[in-house]
């Protein structure tokens, strides 16, 4: 089960950390990633980790704003979001991928097996 959080109403140039908080054994190795969707738009890839050995891989559209990072011990993702735009309004959901593919392939989120429900960021002055 992946349960997201920390989404909010925030400014432009503020920042927000999301929580994917992941239970069960069957996550226990799973890759892991972060995708959006605005309203009217289809989904799209933000950030993927490997839950072993932490490599990370980023949208061009968040590299240098955006940090996934994950903490094996309390079975969470996170992801930082810096210098927040209107752009970056959207739903945000977890994901799980359950056996190993090639980094860029976790860009695509018909590689993943679990969703999480989606928490809401909305960026606006």
């Amino acid at each position: 089960q992946l349960q997201a959080s920390g989404g909010g109403l925030v400014q432009p140039g503020s920042s927000l950390r999301l929580s994917c908080a992941v239970s069960g054994r069957t996550f226990s190795s799973a890759d892991m990633g972060w995708f959006r969707q605005a309203p009217g738009k289809e989904r799209e890839f933000v950030a993927a980790i490997r839950w072993s050995g932490g490599d990370t891989y980023y949208a061009d559209s968040v590299k240098g704003r955006f940090t996934i990072s994950r903490d094996r011990a309390k079975n969470t993702v996170h992801l930082q979001m810096n210098n927040l735009q209107p752009k970056d309004t959207a739903v945000y959901y977890c994901a799980a991928r359950m056996g190993r593919i090639v980094m860029s392939a976790l860009g695509m989120d018909e590689y993943y097996d679990y969703w999480g429900q989606g928490t809401q960021v909305t960026v606006s002055s």
